[in-house]
Order: C-alpha cells, then sequence, then structure tokens
C-alpha cells in the first residue's frame, strides 16, 4: 500500500464525521474481543453541543482515504487544562493529545501521525502525549498487553499490531496504565481482613452506602474528592463543574448505591470507592446500537442485572491522608463491603480493579494486596513536535 495512494481528510462534515465513527466497527469486527461501543456514545463524545470537555479543549479530526475506501483515522486536540498543569506531571505547557487510532495499516498509521503532529504543530505545541481519547476520563492510553479477553466497561481494545506501528512513527511509552484481575467469589487475604476487621472496631470510620434519592449531592461529592484525591497524579486534569454534572447525568443509570460507598472519619467523607457491573457482557450483543429494541432490553437488565465480572473505574483517598495507614484501611473496607454486595446480590466472580497508574505505588499496593493480578496493561506514549 504506497504511502502516495493515501489521502488524509481533515473531518468537516456530518458525513465525514460518519465515516471517522463507522471505521472503528468494519475494523474491528473480526476481533471477538472487540466489544462494540453504542454509538450514541461516540458521537456525543465528538459533539462540542453535548461534551462539556469542549468548554476548555479543541480538537481535529481526520481520516485516511484510499481510493474513496476509509482506511484509518486520529484526532488531534488540545485541552487548555492540560496545558495549565506542571510538566512533572505528565502534560503542561506545549502538549498536545492524539487518540481514536484506527488503521488498516502501517503506511496509513504513519500518514495518520504525520497529520496529527502538523496540525498541533500548527497550533504552537511542541510535543504530544497519547493516545488520549478526548481526556485522561474518557479511554486513556493503547491496550499492549491482555489482548485474550474483552475489556470491562469503560476499558478499549485495540489491534494487537498498533503498539509496534505507534513506536515505529517515533512515540516512546510514558506511562503505563495497570488493569488488575481478582477473584471475589472467595475472601480476600487474611491480612486484609484483619485490618477490615480493625476498621470495623474503629469508632470514628464509617463506611456508607450512596443514597441514590440524592443523586446530584452524591455524584458532587465523589467527583470532589476525586479532584483532590488524584490531583497530584500523572496526567491529572480537574474536572469542571459542567463535567462533574455531565458525568454524574450518564453514570445516573449503571450507579448502584450498595457498589458506591463513601468512608467517613468523624462524620467527614474522606474516601469513596464506585464500582459498576460489567456492561459489556450485555452491549457485546447490540452491535453499538441501542435502537430499535436494545435499549429496552437494556434497561429491563439494569433493573437487577447479572454479570459475572464487576469494575471499579474509580476510587480516591483526600490527599492529606494519603500514604497514611488510615488511607489503605479505609480502601481495604470500601472494597470488602462491596465484593459482598458483588457476589451475593449481582451474583459476580470476578472485579477489575483499574486503571492504575504504573507509577502510583500506593494503588498498586491496594490492588495487590486485595489478590489483584495485573491482565491489561495500556501504555500512553510521548513524541517531541
Amino acid at each position: 500500500m504506497a504511502a502516495e495512494q493515501i489521502q488524509i481528510v481533515p473531518v468537516r462534515t456530518r458525513a465525514e464525521k460518519r465515516e471517522f465513527v463507522e471505521l472503528a466497527y468494519r475494523l474491528n469486527a473480526g476481533d471477538p474481543n472487540w466489544v462494540p461501543p453504542l454509538r450514541d456514545e461516540v458521537y456525543g463524545l465528538l459533539n462540542p453541543k453535548k461534551n462539556p470537555w469542549f468548554g476548555h479543549g479543541r480538537m481535529q479530526l481526520f481520516i485516511a482515504r484510499i481510493a474513496e475506501r476509509t482506511v484509518g483515522r486520529i484526532s488531534a486536540h488540545i485541552d487548555d487544562l492540560a496545558l495549565a498543569q506542571p510538566p512533572e506531571q505528565g502534560f503542561g505547557p506545549g502538549t498536545g493529545h492524539w487518540g481514536f487510532f484506527e488503521a488498516e495499516s502501517e503506511a496509513v498509521a504513519r500518514a495518520l501521525f504525520d497529520a496529527a503532529d502538523a496540525w498541533l504543530r500548527a497550533e504552537g505545541m511542541t510535543r504530544s502525549v497519547g493516545p488520549i481519547s478526548l481526556s485522561m476520563w474518557d479511554e486513556p492510553g493503547l491496550l499492549v498487553e491482555g489482548f485474550d479477553k474483552p475489556p470491562t466497561v469503560m476499558l478499549g481494545h485495540n489491534c494487537s499490531a498498533y503498539g509496534e506501528w505507534v513506536e515505529r512513527a517515533g512515540h516512546k511509552g510514558v506511562q503505563d496504565l495497570w488493569n488488575y484481575d481478582l477473584k471475589i467469589d472467595q475472601e480476600m487475604p487474611e491480612l486484609t481482613q484483619r485490618i477490615v476487621a480493625m476498621g470495623e472496631k474503629a469508632g470514628k470510620i464509617r463506611v456508607r452506602e450512596a443514597d441514590k434519592s440524592k443523586f446530584a449531592e452524591e455524584a458532587a461529592l465523589l467527583l470532589g474528592i476525586l479532584n483532590d484525591a488524584w490531583s497530584d497524579n500523572w496526567g491529572f486534569v480537574p474536572l469542571t463543574d459542567a463535567e462533574i454534572a455531565y458525568a454524574g447525568k450518564k453514570l445516573k443509570t449503571i450507579v448502584f448505591g450498595d457498589l458506591v460507598r463513601f468512608a467517613e472519619i468523624d462524620g467527614e467523607p474522606v474516601a469513596f470507592m464506585m464500582t459498576i457491573p460489567d456492561l459489556n457482557e450485555k452491549l457485546a450483543e447490540f452491535g453499538g446500537n441501542l435502537l430499535p429494541f436494545n435499549w429496552a432490553r437494556m434497561l429491563w437488565w439494569l433493573r437487577a442485572p447479572k454479570v459475572r465480572r464487576m469494575r471499579v473505574p474509580l476510587m480516591g483517598v483526600v490527599k492529606r491522608l494519603q500514604s497514611s495507614r488510615t488511607a489503605s484501611q479505609l480502601a481495604f473496607m470500601m472494597v470488602e463491603y462491596i465484593r459482598r454486595a458483588s457476589v451475593s446480590k449481582y451474583g459476580a466472580t470476578h472485579g477489575d480493579f483499574g486503571w492504575v497508574l504504573a507509577s502510583n505505588a500506593g494503588m498498586r499496593s491496594v490492588g495487590e494486596a486485595v489478590g489483584g493480578t495485573v491482565d491489561r496493561v495500556y501504555r500512553i506514549y510521548k513524541k517531541a513536535l
């Protein structure tokens, strides 16, 4: 496939955006471990009128064609809030991003990277970090280990060749994101159980369920703790009030009170853990569409979901308690209480804990202490422009 045959087209029209979105469904159709995302979700993510990320970010989509056939796609985007972060935390001034990458061949991939690099340079960027689609709160990282099974909800899956293509295009790995797999239909390790028991005896600690009748307040509380807890993490970009409201609206139908726990010390909320059933077990049947009748099937299933696997996408302890014994104790207590509910009420046997930054020793120790093993690794790359 000669490079001169490849045409790179900036996405301008509705039809071109449709090409951009639909390509992923065609290229991944033969992969039994790829779970088609809901098209409405993908279009919503890319829509400046719906996604509040565009309140502080700008983006250019590109598609690649050969003889009028769509053969690749990529985004180039800039987040003003990421530009304002300290460079030692991964982003900072001059850092642009790429994402939503798909390609039929390495030649197509190289042409797409060249187009994304050129757009970022023209916007004044001096380096790129990706894939980030669109932010660290969405689906960051390229899968480089763990291609043998479908991902759980809110985790990505891609062609195993992409890693080599990205690296040969000049991108170097800068951060890995680890996903832990753990068997939850058995008790946690004995040491962890003892720590939980000690916390239960401490009268100042209370672990409570989320109150869905006060969903907006609980969501704001959770995401407020998250902004504080993650503020020193690599790649952190704060969620705005609009993004908190947007995330709460999207999560409301898939959040269950007994799967979201807040830890309080002397009545003050200082930590949380959010777990969700693996919607991918159901979404795999839908082919990316809720219409005409899949929406009803999904709503019916969500009334009392039974799943094999749960996922912990978000967890946090306020910064002032991090690196303390109390932080670990709170984490283990929340894990244990949610583990019990996941098994007894939802029939789950396994859990996913992650992603976790490879550089975050504290969270890695929690994942290992509860019996988890790393089963998927996502990699984020950097490249000087």
